[in-house]
């Protein structure tokens, strides 16, 4: 494990701790007074579990990408990550805390109304602390959730230890994954310990105070003593305190989104700028170059946003300012953001100078000219098969694909430029319905015969190590999709000297040598920073010599 990687390592572990830590306190905070309204109300019970218990059974990854639509919440980000943790840690809380409170004795109860408490004190001196064990019960429970679904966070921009799981699947790399996966249980299994020894010392507590004579509190009237009264009371008093820290970083980043001016208006030497990127290994590494060129160039920091997901989150991300840029494609940005008919690729020029020019105009975003390379679909199959059956062009594959499984990305079966279009030009159809996967992991169900065709990156370092054939697009279906930088222009304002950066990359790349950067981090396992980082340096040496 390299330095870089512990570091990051640590700082991922710091996020996932302060989104689980956040949401249960939120949480709890929200089930205890809750709780006690619905207890002794069985239609108010009913319903307030019976929503609680619905929003169990909406998916995960779905309920997030709900809140993403939720303005108020400000897109990607940590925000409606804990959001999400919060609907999830309710329900077990909520079971725990009416489940302890309805079991507590009848006889307790009136015997507490009998030395004169009031429905108050019976509640905080003698069926709270017996419901106690329960609550915690479920505050275990919540906990593990949380920090299992916490890793989900990493595909809104979150961050967390879903950053190592997220990428590791896009680069096929195990390493990564453990990175993230091992982590995570080791959080999960820790904080249950705990919360499991806490609990048993509660309990123990309850009991011995019970069997002291009178209440939990061991005096004849049931009334605890003064100084327990007073370390209750600090204790909540602490956790409260606790909460309010620990949400002041994630409410900084709800009012101030990623990439606003400071008060003055004007950019500061030292702030920070935010470079997002898809979840891919390509992606990875061009948002590392956009990075690392704004570090080595100006006084700027560069928080990475890397993973995101969709291209149509990061759309949404660049324009609303929530990220300052990203690395995007002329094909990409012409068909499936801007909704354009698609254009063959001698039309490149073309497809370049009017897409800039209406993203400018209904974004408010600008598209910097070409990193130098095209990273096309490509249609894939096996080497052996295209030579056993004479294959080079789709419209060859056309006949044999009727016997044939194929696996697509989720964009590509959805997308203007994606699989519908290409089976109408073409009449391509398959055995059955294409199956849906991450795109990385579509290049390995290919080479293990687990399907026969799959739409990839034509930058791939995986298609000659895997020894995958490309057919050639002989109807000109898919239009040029040039690698091209796209920033939100109110950034640019404020940070001006981005602009010189990013026109220089132009020209900078070819499709040979981002092939090679691709397959040094799938093939060889080495890290999209450190990739990037020599090749920055050799690029400089060659230019310098």
């Amino acid at each position: 494990m390299t330095a870089d990687l512990a570091r990051e390592i640590l700082q991922r572990c710091g996020e996932h701790l302060l989104m689980v830590a956040l949401a249960v306190a939120i949480a709890l905070l929200i089930a205890l007074p809750l709780g006690v309204l619905i207890q002794g109300r069985p239609r108010l019970a009913q319903l307030v579990l019976g929503l609680a218990n619905a929003v169990q059974t909406i998916p995960s990854l779905a309920i997030f990408g709900l809140l993403l639509t939720v303005p108020v919440l400000g897109g990607i980000g940590p925000t409606p990550a804990v959001v999400a943790l919060v609907l999830y840690a309710l329900l077990p809380l909520l079971r725990g805390l009416v489940t302890g409170l309805s079991q507590v004795p009848s006889g307790l109860k009136e015997a507490g109304r009998a030395l004169g408490l009031s429905r108050g004190q019976v509640m905080r001196h003698v069926e709270f602390p017996l419901a106690l064990p329960s609550l915690m019960a479920g505050l275990r429970v919540a906990t593990v959730i949380s920090v299992g679904v916490a890793t989900i966070g990493a595909a809104i921009g979150a961050g967390g230890l879903g950053v190592f799981i997220f990428r590791g699947i896009a680069t096929v790399n195990n390493s990564l994954l453990l990175a993230g996966a091992l982590p995570a249980a080791a959080i999960a299994l820790v904080a249950d310990g705990a919360l499991g020894a806490l609990e048993t010392r509660l309990s123990r507590r309850v009991a011995k105070g019970g069997s002291q004579g009178g209440g939990p509190g061991g005096r004849p009237d049931g009334r605890r003593p003064a100084w327990r009264r007073r370390r209750w009371r600090q204790l909540l008093a602490g956790a409260l305190l606790v909460a309010s820290l620990l949400a002041i970083p994630v409410a900084w980043r709800w009012l101030a989104p990623a990439g606003s001016p400071p008060a003055g208006g004007k950019a500061a030497d030292g702030e920070t700028v935010v470079v997002g990127a898809k979840g891919y290994t390509e992606q990875l590494l061009l948002g590392e170059l956009l990075a690392q060129e704004i570090e080595a160039n100006t006084s700027l920091r560069v928080k990475r946003e890397f993973s995101l997901g969709s291209t149509f989150l990061l759309h949404e991300a660049v324009r609303q300012g929530r990220i300052d840029g990203y690395v995007e494609y002329t094909g990409t940005a012409w068909t499936a953001i801007l909704r354009q008919p698609p254009l063959p690729p001698e039309r490149r020029a073309a497809v370049w100078q009017r897409a800039r020019q209406l993203y400018d105009d209904r974004y408010g975003l600008r598209m910097f000219p070409s990193l130098g390379f095209e990273n096309s679909f490509a249609i894939l199959i096996r080497q052996a098969d295209g030579q056993r059956l004479g294959l080079r062009t789709i419209s060859d594959a056309v006949k044999p694909a009727r016997q044939w499984r194929a696996a697509f990305g989720y964009e590509f079966l959805n997308r203007e430029d994606g699989f519908p279009g290409l089976a109408e030009r073409y009449g391509l159809r398959f055995a059955a319905p294409p199956s849906a996967m991450d795109l990385g992991l579509t290049y390995r169900a290919l080479a293990d015969g687990r399907v026969d065709l799959i739409a990839g990156d034509s930058t791939n370092g995986l298609i000659s190590a895997l020894k995958l054939q490309k057919l050639d697009d002989d109807r000109a279906y898919f239009p040029p999709y040039d690698a091209v930088p796209v920033f939100n222009a109110a950034s640019l304002r404020r940070h001006p000297q981005l602009v010189p950066v990013l026109e220089r990359l132009s020209g900078r790349f070819s499709a040979t040598t981002m092939q090679k950067l691709n397959a040094a981090v799938d093939l060889q396992g080495q890290t999209p920073e450190l990739v990037v980082r020599r090749w920055r340096r050799e690029s400089a040496a060659g230019r310098a010599g």
